[in-house]
């Protein structure tokens, strides 16, 4: 409860130290790796660093441009897209568009509010001031939370072992391994999973040639980190976008769809069970709701801690049913013979 009420008030404050505290948990096995070759630790932690630098310059100079382009296109051809569906809508199917039809209101409505105000939230959005420091904040305090987290992750490990009471402590360090595997092979073989599907569905939607196919294969892959829901969405936007660019050359829509399709299936068939597998073993659907509920009560900081506390939650509550189970509660009283150790068979003989 203390820790539920310590994240309510801090909110999004904490959003920069939880992730520095992520990427230093993800990247600690390299930094270990390092470790057992010869490297200090403050070296280790140094080459890390420098590779981080070096990979996040290369995504900022190349993907960064176009991912810029892309969601320019969107902001201003949206209405453009609006206006050109409508009149698309009414010269195909003229008797949905007369004066009082609710659909041509509706798209004139979005066409006008787009245009005098989509533009001008967005500016305003991204001037704001709160939303300028979070950024920056996200931006500059997160890489520095996470090297020296990263530097001293081994010594505060010690630290908490340390302060575990002494009886409990092989428990403890059984069920703390055991988070840790669940949690370290879902997030790292998830993150791959979306980056191999973003990457694949923004190359193949724009060579198929769909406006923002760029823009929406990256959106689709970030978001399948929620199991289906990206191949979902994804898939929805893109068929959309197809049918208008594409109306009557059915043969480019369903290559849109196959792109989806043959997504899904790589991913439920190859990509997940052997990256993911069933290592956090949880369901699907308790996933969804912990992502979901999550992000409704803290935010983004929320979607971050969603996974690690739904796999803890889930080896502690295994843990509790082997207990359960072991007790008397479930098995039932012991009799006299079974109390002082004879079986049944030697109390009848």
């Amino acid at each position: 409860m203390l820790f539920v009420a310590f994240l309510w008030v801090m909110g999004n404050t904490l959003l920069p130290f939880i992730v520095g505290a992520a990427i230093a948990y993800l990247l600690d096995p390299a930094a270990d790796s390092l470790e057992r070759r010869g490297f200090s630790r403050v070296g280790a932690t140094a080459v890390i660093t420098a590779l981080v630098v070096v990979l996040i310059a290369l995504v900022v100079g190349l993907a960064v441009p176009v991912i810029a382009q892309q969601i320019e296109a969107v902001v201003t051809g949206v209405p453009e897209l609006l206006a050109d569906t409508r009149d698309m809508l009414t010269n195909r199917f003229p008797e949905l568009f007369d004066d009082t039809s609710m659909v041509r209101q509706a798209l004139t409505g979005m066409e006008d509010t787009l245009k005098s105000g989509g533009v001008a939230l967005l500016k305003a959005t991204l001037s704001s001031s709160l939303a300028v420091i979070d950024f920056l904040l996200l931006v500059f305090v997160a890489p520095i939370v996470a090297f020296y987290l990263l530097l001293d992750w081994d010594r505060m490990i010690g630290r908490i072992d340390d302060l575990l009471p002494r009886e409990h402590a092989p428990t403890i360090r059984d069920l703390a391994t055991q988070v840790d595997e669940a949690l370290s092979g879902f997030v790292r073989g998830q993150v791959t999973v979306c980056i191999i599907l973003g990457g694949f569905y923004a190359v193949a939607l724009t060579l198929i040639g769909l406006p923002f196919g760029a823009i929406i294969g990256i959106f689709a892959g970030l978001i399948s980190f929620v199991p289906f829901v990206g191949s979902i969405l994804g898939g929805a936007v893109s068929i959309g976008v197809a049918l208008f660019h594409f109306w009557g050359d059915w043969v480019w829509v369903a290559a849109v769809a196959g792109v989806f399709v043959f997504g899904q299936l790589v991913e439920g068939n190859v990509l997940t069970p052997k990256m993911v597998g069933d290592r956090v073993k949880l369901h699907p659907v308790w996933l969804i709701f912990a992502l979901s509920a999550f992000g409704a009560l803290f935010g983004f900081s929320g979607l971050l801690i969603a996974v690690p506390v739904s796999a803890s939650i889930g080896v502690l509550s295994r843990f509790a049913i082997a207990q359960y189970r072991e007790g008397r509660l479930y098995k039932g009283p012991a009799t006299g013979d079974e109390a002082a150790g004879a079986s049944p068979r030697d109390a009848a003989e």
